[in-house]
């Protein structure tokens, strides 16, 4: 017979409160124990404001079974409620770095801005197919550019300014993490025009992206190179870390498209939100039903440490 080995581990459940706090907890014991493991100790409330009922359980699992009982914890709250299921150690990050288009802003920056040339359904086809991993990012990216060539750089400001909003939580986000000694960076494989507002906008201390590039008064049709995209993204990971004097696991990466996957894979807590399958698949937890506040609660933060920003 194999001998177990058992890991610490958090079940973290997340949900809007009209679920009620109670119910999420019974709920989750309830997917555990038909899993055939058992709790530590009772479940402890993080959160129970206005918006979302929080419930956090501690157990030790075998190392082989973490898979089987993510997906039966999934399975059991898809739809309802975000549920996390991840080791106790290093719960807090001190490094978050982030995808900006879809993650941080609930717009995809080169899908609108093609509105602005008649070419949003076009141009929206192939960021969906590059983001689920079927293209190749670079060139994906190269040939989306090429088509906006001729565009007026005042549509940039339209965009900016008539289409593009913040994804609910994420100032809550950057204000709590950033407050308890956390680093906080936005990294895009869209474009540095979006990147350095976003990131004033939603609390960033630093960000990167790809460089339109334009003569002064439209677009060239041309992206300024070396492109920012999947490796690119992990090396922002390290090199950030690097020099707060951190590790891989002490960060917590967030994304939800294909380039986001070598970032999300190396970090301490990888997060796929509202996500391709290719990217819930190879993340620690999902954020689909609840905002970007869930990031905290899988950390362990309750209501009384976060900082909330509208």
């Amino acid at each position: 017979m194999t001998e177990k080995t058992y890991t610490e581990y958090v079940v973290i459940g997340v949900a809007p409160v009209s679920m009620g706090f109670m119910v999420l907890g019974q709920r989750l014991q309830a997917a555990i124990a038909d899993a055939g493991l058992s709790l530590k100790r009772h479940a402890r409330l993080l959160g129970n404001d206005e918006r979302w009922a929080a419930v956090e359980l501690d157990l030790d699992i075998p190392a082989q079974e973490v898979g089987r009982l993510r997906a039966k914890l999934e399975a059991a709250f898809e739809g309802e409620a975000d549920v996390a299921l991840i080791p106790a150690a290093y719960r807090r990050k001190r490094l978050l770095i982030s995808d900006m288009d879809s993650t941080i802003i609930r717009q995809e920056c080169l899908d609108e801005l093609a509105a602005y040339a008649g070419l949003k359904d076009e141009i929206a086809a192939i960021t969906a197919r590059a983001m689920a991993g079927e293209l190749d990012f670079e060139g994906a990216l190269t040939e989306r550019v090429g088509k906006l060539k001729g565009l007026s750089l005042e549509a940039l400001s339209q965009c900016y300014a008539e289409r593009i909003s913040l994804m609910p939580g994420a100032k809550t986000l950057t204000a709590t993490m950033a407050a308890h000694g956390a680093t906080c960076v936005l990294v895009s494989g869209g474009f540095t025009y979006f990147t350095s507002r976003v990131a004033e906008a939603a609390g960033f201390e630093a960000h990167r992206g790809n460089t339109l590039m334009d003569n002064g008064a439209s677009l060239t049709g041309d992206v300024g190179r070396p492109i920012l995209g999947r490796e690119a993204k992990l090396s922002a990971l390290d090199e950030f870390a690097e020099a707060a004097s951190l590790s891989r696991r002490d960060a917590l990466a967030m994304g939800d498209g294909a380039n986001d996957l070598a970032m999300i894979e190396a970090a301490g807590l990888g997060l796929a939100v509202h996500a391709k399958p290719v990217v819930a698949a190879a993340s620690d937890a999902a954020i689909n039903v609840t905002d970007l506040t869930a990031a905290l609660y899988f950390q362990g933060y309750s209501d009384s440490e976060i900082i909330w920003r509208e």
